[in-house]
């Protein structure tokens, strides 16, 4: 980025709460950071709540007034459930509805039928990030433990072999694909392109799965030699149900969101002309708002007719499914109140400031912070929001594909080395009945493995792009 359009940047860019200097500004981030670290690592409070007491105390040693602070907060929190909200609901909806109807089911049960031997991992990389593309990662999780510990008994397989692979399909998919809470947050903070975000994100997704899963579970399973533990087997889904829809449907509706965003992005650069008809046709049909309302609606024919679902049972089935999100939904729109006050005080101005005389490159700096703030917290989706409201003024001066390589290089950072303050970490290992060093030389390195390819792929793209 230039001098000039730093200057250009800092003159559009709103009067600062406070009038703290880069020192203070700098040391109210690390003060408000670590209060969140405290109070969600030691005093186990909510990350909602945490994030609210932080974004105050980073306010109140940055010298902003309260009442300016709780503005910026507010402003930040309403801004950002406004903007991705709905989507998480939609996607909690289509989750459940493809959980609840035995679809996910009939998807993994397909796919195994036709593999075996050697192509098992790969079956299950294939499985997660298909079952991933709509569910949050603790719903797959749950989703598919059943399958993993099933084919790893029945089949004779060292559980690292196939738990891995289906857990690094679940992982890539929620940091680096949208309609992921964490992507569409950072696309919202960034102002990236949601549909060439989707499509680099796939790009870069693909190999880093393969490395992540199939590959680095031969090696996993060299470290940690576990059978699969027979109590954790729950019941499926689908063995309550008579019927459940088929295959076909099934994919065809998981897929929809995805297809429709692909294509107004493709169209949007093949056409490349806002007033043309055919592309503000596809702006809104591949909008995210309506391709995830689209999928939702055929799925009720497609998932939950051919389930057996009544009408009856369609309004207690999206309540069960928007039940879980509350949590999500706050600890997201507070983020983005911290961002919105990291902004409002100066601390985005501060970063240009500050990257403009060294250095590293912008996506690796985005990185970076992410990775630290992950560390900190333990939470993808607050190292996300966080990163996110810290680097989104170096997004200004860039192009369309490295605004979207901003976002993956924020959401690759999220995911480097998931440990004890990590919900997911305990998960994984209550699941897979691990210990503590089991967990980390396997769940902990694969997250690792993930960021760090993941981040190495957008820096090779941004040279290309």
């Amino acid at each position: 980025m230039t001098r000039l359009s730093v200057e250009m940047l800092a003159a559009d860019a709103p009067e600062p709460i406070t009038s703290a200097g880069h020192a203070q500004l700098g040391i109210a981030v690390l003060v408000g950071i670590a209060v969140i670290v405290l109070l969600i690592t030691k005093f186990k409070l909510h990350a909602f709540l945490s994030l609210t007491l932080g974004t105050l105390v980073l306010g109140a040693v940055a010298g902003a007034p309260l009442d300016k602070a709780i503005l910026s907060f507010t402003t930040g929190l309403g801004t950002t459930v406004a903007g991705v909200g709905v989507l998480i609901a939609l996607g909690a909806i289509l989750g459940k509805m493809l959980a609840d109807s035995g679809g996910a089911d009939q998807i993994v049960d397909t796919i195994l039928a036709k593999a075996g031997g050697r192509s098992m991992p790969w079956a299950m990389v294939l499985i997660a990030s298909v079952i991933g593309l709509p569910l949050f990662f603790e719903v797959g999780v749950v989703l598919l433990i059943p399958v993993v510990l099933m084919v790893a008994k029945r089949g004779n397989y060292s559980l690292m072999r196939i738990g891995i692979p289906a857990l690094a399909g679940l992982s890539v998919m929620h940091g680096l694909v949208p309609p992921h809470p964490g992507p569409l947050v950072a696309i919202d903070a960034v102002q990236a392109n949601l549909g060439v975000t989707l499509a680099l994100g796939v790009l870069v997704a693909i190999p880093t799965v393969i490395v992540a899963g199939p590959l680095f579970s031969k090696v996993a399973a060299r470290w940690v030699d576990v059978p699969a533990p027979d109590r954790m087997i729950p019941q499926r889904a689908s063995e309550e149900l008579e019927k459940r829809p088929a295959f076909g449907p099934t994919l065809a509706t998981i897929l929809l969101p995805v297809v429709l965003m692909l294509s107004k992005a493709l169209v949007d650069i093949v056409i490349d002309d806002p007033d043309h008809t055919v592309q503000r046709v596809f702006d809104v049909v591949g909008s995210p708002l309506i391709a995830l309302l689209a999928a939702v609606l055929v799925g009720i024919f497609t998932l939950l007719r051919p389930a057996g679902f009544g009408k009856d049972r369609l309004t207690p089935l999206v309540e069960r499914g928007l039940a879980p999100i509350a949590g999500i939904l706050l600890i997201v729109g507070a983020g983005g109140g911290f961002k919105q006050t990291l902004i409002d005080s100066g601390v985005g101005q501060m970063v240009l400031d500050i990257s403009e005389d060294w250095s590293i490159p912008a996506l690796l700096l985005a990185w970076l912070i992410a990775v630290a703030i992950r560390l900190a917290t333990g939470s993808a989706t607050v190292a996300t929001v966080s990163a996110a409201g810290l680097v989104a003024p170096l997004a200004a001066d860039m192009s369309t594909a490295h605004t979207a390589l901003l976002v993956l290089a924020i959401g690759a950072g999220s995911l480097f080395f998931s440990h004890v303050n990590d919900a997911g970490f305990w998960l994984v290992k209550e699941y897979f009945s691990l210990d503590v060093g089991q967990t980390v030389k396997t769940w902990s390195i694969m997250e690792t493995i993930i960021s760090v390819v993941g981040g190495g792929l957008v820096l090779l793209l941004s040279l290309v792009l």
